[in-house]
């Protein structure tokens, strides 16, 4: 059985539920190796491969990676922080940061310096169409004047006022004259540059204050950013002090985890060491008795072609697993029954330990209340087998016992193989069925109700059950 499993690396879950935790950690142990050895198998092959491939010349103009070597020849490497002229991680960050802030006072300042600009060329508009305002207001007035004198004085007052007028006509008209000459030489020019010269005041002034703001913004910008990154560091480090806890408690169950896992191995491997030393303790008993030195004990046989007394079983061929109860119940009667599976030696009869197809739960609950070492067989639901329940310090436990070769056997491998399942657990009375739990047989657990035992379908008659129907 393991070995299907080892060539499919594919257990079935109700198989695995089956395993006890040291039959488990042999299963992972033997599937890892064989996983490994798959590996390592397919790196050989690849590598021989690509040595047998013949190597393509570079096409030109094709971009390589050169790495400079250092004095020692191999690839040089520069640590930061490592040389003496090397700034600390807090010096680069505060100039980034100053960096930054400069370059955000430029963009903020310059956008402020075309705003106002836009500003100051706004007012001198303004002020060039105020001027032109006021020169078509004056000489509107004297057009209404002329008008008004025109329109409403007598033809002396008339003359005189014409007379006057005329005289202040031409008196404002030089004056006029003299002013729109003297406005259209100079005056222009004059307001244009005096408009400009304030303007040149007030933009060297705001230049300055740009400049100025600059410098104030820049530092107010730094601080804010390192401000900021203090707050993020004091609440990084804040949130670290109250993750390394978890953490911490995380990492040591993760470490116990792994120290138990190694335990279970190294326990896994002693039980396979140990088996190969019974065994060969065993063969040396026999060449000792061969040899008429000594009278060997009555340990267990080994199945190593030689064995007389196990008998070369066929089987049926079967699916991996059985599909329902009426399937393990023919499984029974076809090869277990001339086995005597679950027969006492002594009364041929069903031994005390004996239990039908009997679910796990069931067997926990039988076993529940009784004492350390108390245990029973039981037919397994999943699997061609039985499983051994057997009531821990602590807990129950379920060792699957495999009949896939001609005897029995706890599942993994250099298992002890026994002739019948009687002399399996005559065996496991007085030795350990695991290094690691020391777990003995001492106590059978026997039916609960002895006048309907579980296991009547599995010794009943079908022929005479065929007859009555």
């Amino acid at each position: 059985m393991l070995q299907e499993i080892i060539e499919k690396m594919y257990i079935d879950p109700d198989l695995l539920e089956e395993l006890s935790d040291e039959q488990k950690a042999i299963l992972f142990y033997k599937m890892r190796q064989e996983q490994v050895r798959r590996w390592k198998q397919e790196e050989d092959k690849r590598e021989a491969d690509e040595k047998r491939k013949p190597t393509k010349p570079s096409k030109p103009g094709t971009k390589n990676v050169c790495f400079m070597h250092g004095k020692d020849g191999k690839e040089w490497v520069w640590v930061m922080g490592d040389h003496r002229n090397d700034r600390t991680i807090q010096q680069i960050l505060d100039d980034e940061a100053q960096r930054n802030a400069d370059t955000q006072a430029d963009i903020e300042l310059e956008r402020q310096r075309r705003n106002e600009e836009q500003e100051f060329q706004r007012k001198m508009e303004e002020e060039q169409r105020r001027l032109e305002r006021e020169k078509a207001e004056r000489e509107a007035e004297l057009k209404r004047k002329e008008e008004e004198a025109a329109l409403y004085a007598s033809l002396k007052e008339a003359r005189e006022a014409a007379k006057r007028l005329e005289e202040e006509k031409m008196r404002s008209q030089e004056e006029v004259t003299l002013r729109v000459n003297d406005l259209r030489l100079n005056g222009v020019n004059d307001c244009q540059q005096i408009i400009q010269k304030k303007f040149a005041v007030e933009r060297r002034k705001s230049m300055e204050r740009v400049e100025t703001n600059k410098k104030h913004r820049s530092s107010e910008l730094y601080m804010k950013w390192k401000h900021m990154r203090d707050s993020i560091d004091k609440q990084a480090l804040e949130t670290s002090k109250e993750v390394e806890p978890i953490w911490k408690e995380q990492e040591k169950r993760a470490k116990d985890a792994e120290v138990q896992m190694r335990q279970l191995a190294r326990d896994a491997r002693e039980e396979v060491r140990n088996s190969f030393r019974h065994v060969a303790r065993n063969l040396t008993a026999v060449s000792a008795f061969a040899s008429g030195k000594d009278k060997p004990p009555l340990p267990p046989k080994e199945d190593n072609g030689n064995s007389e007394k196990i008998k070369a079983h066929k089987r049926k061929s079967r699916p991996p697993r059985p599909q329902n109860r009426d399937a393990i119940i023919a499984w029974f009667h076809d090869e277990e029954r001339e086995r005597s599976a679950g027969l006492d030696p002594q009364t041929n009869k069903p031994a005390e330990w004996f239990h039908g197809i009997i679910p796990r739960m069931d067997a926990e609950t039988m076993l529940i209340n009784e004492p350390t070492g108390s245990y029973l067989v039981r037919v397994s639901e999943r699997v061609w087998g039985y499983t051994i329940s057997y009531r821990a310090s602590d807990r129950c436990k379920h060792f699957l016992v495999d009949t896939t070769e001609n005897g029995y056997q706890f599942f993994g491998t250099n298992q002890i193989k026994h002739e019948t399942l009687a002399d399996l657990i005559l065996y496991h009375v007085d030795h350990h069925i695991t290094v690691a739990g020391k777990e003995m047989l001492i106590k059978p657990i026997g039916q609960i109700k002895p006048t309907h035992p579980d296991y009547y379908d599995l010794f009943k008659n079908r022929r005479s059950e065929s007859t009555s129907l």
